[in-house]
């Protein structure tokens, strides 16, 4: 079989890529080992978020009085909590199979095999094309501890997929953004949640002002928190584990819990993807690609989890998908991949873009920067909110916003237009010219813009 492109994976990058391809004309082949929509769709990003909206609307019914409302009896139905989850995912996945077929899209289900530059197999079948775009995503990666295999240790996808895990303690190995999504996620159900990151704080590749923030944020929500924690081993059966860790002043402690999570990180998943006579330049066990995706093959290309050094978020997998497909028909990459926002969906939620001012010291920019608290915000006092801000970073010369932090509610939809302000060059006082609407989250932005006007 022949066709002019074949793109392997069918998450965000790789559906997003063959859409635009097929859209542009091409014949596209698109193969997927698993469900479409991949790891964000089936057992990351979506069913998190889903799960996080029952948990936390729990957590809100029990602080209902302070609101003047009584309400007794509240429990939650952790099997039905999933089975709305289960239900949000297959609606989504189904909303990518039509998307598939309405732009004629073959979609071939089974481990795809790049046996050379312009020959894929996959099933014992042959397909010929012109382009190879690789968006095979990423896999859990275990940390070497001791113990880490035992029943009773779970990954993301365990907890995600299927009917879930439910745990009245928890230990949670890793302080990225699974970890704190999981621990706010288990917390808001009155799981005793112990958090413990090798690092020098929990989201490690985060501002340390956000990581500060969170960490108080959540040891006051009950979560134990332990920074520099180095896991020396796991012991015990499900139900009754044992993590035994060293702290930052050297000190041994064990944590038993009814079960432990391992999210320390995650690879490349390049299994099965190279035959016997084809390989690609690999750095740290992920393809290297350039900026547009150019492999060290001609007419092979790479995108998101699966090429070195990227950011792992579903987002720039998408944009990239659509870049590579455009360098492909020989046009000017649309998206702008210097600017991409992060988010991480904890209570009160953060989101990031742009330089943060510790980067900025790093890299001996001047900047100036401008602060609003959520204590000052009326719409966060009505709402009773955890103490947090938006920050801006800019030029101290030029006054241009080169960045931006946020930890209070609604982040993750506001950073955008942060996003949009960098990449256009704005500065901080045209963001203060811009009337915000009265009482909102959103009055925080022009509230921090404004102090550069001021100033």
């Amino acid at each position: 079989m022949q066709f002019d492109l074949a793109i392997i994976g069918g998450g965000p990058g790789g559906y997003t890529a063959a859409e635009k391809a097929a859209q542009s004309g091409l014949q596209v082949v698109l193969f997927e080992q698993e469900d479409l929509g991949g790891t964000c769709l089936n057992r990351g990003c979506m069913p998190t978020k889903a799960l996080l909206h029952s948990a936390e609307t729990f957590a809100a019914l029990g602080k209902a009085e302070a609101l003047g409302i009584q309400a007794q009896g509240i429990s939650y139905d952790f099997a039905a909590m999933h089975r709305r989850k289960d239900t949000v995912v297959e609606t989504l996945r189904q909303g990518v199979e039509k998307l598939m077929k309405a732009n004629k899209i073959t979609v071939v289900r089974g481990q795809a095999c790049i046996q050379e530059a312009g020959l894929v197999t996959c099933q014992g079948e042959r397909y010929e094309v012109k382009d190879i775009i690789i968006a095979t995503g990423s896999q859990v990666s275990y940390p070497p501890i001791p113990g880490i295999d035992l029943p009773g240790v779970w990954n993301s996808r365990d907890i995600l997929e299927g009917g879930g895990q439910d745990f009245t303690s928890l230990v949670i190995i890793g302080g990225g953004v699974v970890g704190v999504e999981c621990a706010t996620l288990y917390r808001c159900l009155g799981c005793e949640v112990t958090v413990l990151e090798a690092a020098d704080h929990i989201l490690p590749f985060m501002d340390k002002e956000i990581a500060q923030r969170l960490t108080m944020i959540l040891k006051k929500q009950g979560v134990s928190v332990e920074a520099k924690a180095s896991v020396q081993k796991i012991q015990g059966t499900p139900g009754e584990m044992r993590v035994t860790y060293v702290d930052k002043k050297g000190a041994e402690h064990t944590v038993t819990a009814q079960g432990v999570l391992a999210a320390a990180g995650r690879k490349a998943n390049l299994d099965g993807l190279f035959g016997p006579d084809f390989t690609l330049e690999l750095e740290r066990g992920a393809i290297v690609g350039d900026a547009d995706g150019r492999t060290s093959v001609p007419h092979i290309y790479v995108i998101g989890d699966a090429k070195a050094r990227n950011i792992q978020l579903a987002h720039v997998a998408s944009a990239q998908g659509e870049n590579a497909v455009a360098v492909i028909l020989g046009k000017k990459p649309p998206l702008d991949m210097s600017v991409v926002p992060s988010c991480v969906y904890t209570d009160p939620e953060i989101a990031s873009v742009g330089l943060t001012e510790e980067g900025a010291k790093a890299a001996e920019v001047p900047v100036k920067t401008g602060k609003y608290l959520t204590g000052a915000n009326g719409k966060c006092l009505i709402e009773g909110t955890e103490s947090g801000y938006v920050k801006l970073v800019t030029h101290r010369d030029s006054g241009k916003l080169l960045g931006a932090q946020l930890v209070c509610p609604r982040a993750t939809d506001m950073v955008g237009e942060l996003a949009l302000a960098i990449q256009k060059g704005l500065t901080a006082e045209d963001l203060a010219e811009v009337i915000h609407p009265h009482p909102t989250f959103s009055e925080m932005l022009f509230g921090a813009a404004e102090g550069f006007r001021q100033g």
